[in-house]
Order: C-alpha cells, then structure tokens, then sequence
C-alpha cells in the first residue's frame, strides 16, 4: 500500500508499527530541506508529486516490468522536466499549475 500524507511519515509508521503485513506500506510525506520554493517543486523533494507517486505504484504493482516501462519513463521525464523551470521561472509550469481534475473516464494531460 502506497501512502500519500500532507504531514510526517513517521507518524504513519508509529500507528502502523508491528501490525500485519506492515513491510507492505510505504509512505509519503514532509521531509525537512530546510529550505522553501514552487508549491509543485515543493511535492517533489518530499516524493509527494504525482509523478513519483505514478512511479512508486509502477515499481511495486508485481509483474508489471517491460508492460510499465514506457509510463514510468514518461513519469521520469515529467518529474525531471519541471524542475528546471521552476529554478528558471520561480514558479511552477503552467502544465502543472493549471492542471485540473477531469470527470473521471476522461483524459487529462499530466
């Protein structure tokens, strides 16, 4: 089970210590950089970001492999790609800040 938690982990990992199958959870969340920057830039240093989260889900799904390989290089891509323009801009990507959910079934680009 994947963990996406606008807080520590820490505190996910003491309410789920010694419990069934408790290797299986791995958790996301708030690390301290001690420094600040674009709210998106800000998801990916703590692994919060849905590209890292895409790419989490991909690499612990069982047999998976060669059948994800293509989206996890996109995921790659994506992640790497908006880290330059944030330094460049001081903000993020219009592709990410103005990303909005869609009814679910349809498509929406990352």
């Amino acid at each position: 089970m994947i963990f996406a938690v606008h807080g520590y982990p820490a505190l996910v990992h003491r309410l789920t210590y010694r419990r069934t199958n408790d290797e299986t959870l791995h958790v996301h969340g708030y690390r301290e950089e001690g420094t600040t920057t674009t709210p998106f830039d800000m998801v990916m240093l703590n692994s919060l970001d849905r590209f890292s989260l895409v790419i989490d889900v991909l690499d612990r799904v069982p047999n998976l492999g060669e059948r994800s390989a293509a989206l996890r290089q996109e995921m790659t891509d994506a992640r790497v790609g908006a880290r330059p323009y944030t330094r460049e801009h001081g903000e993020d990507p219009p592709e990410i800040a103005e990303w909005t959910r869609t009814p679910e079934g349809s498509h929406n680009d990352l």
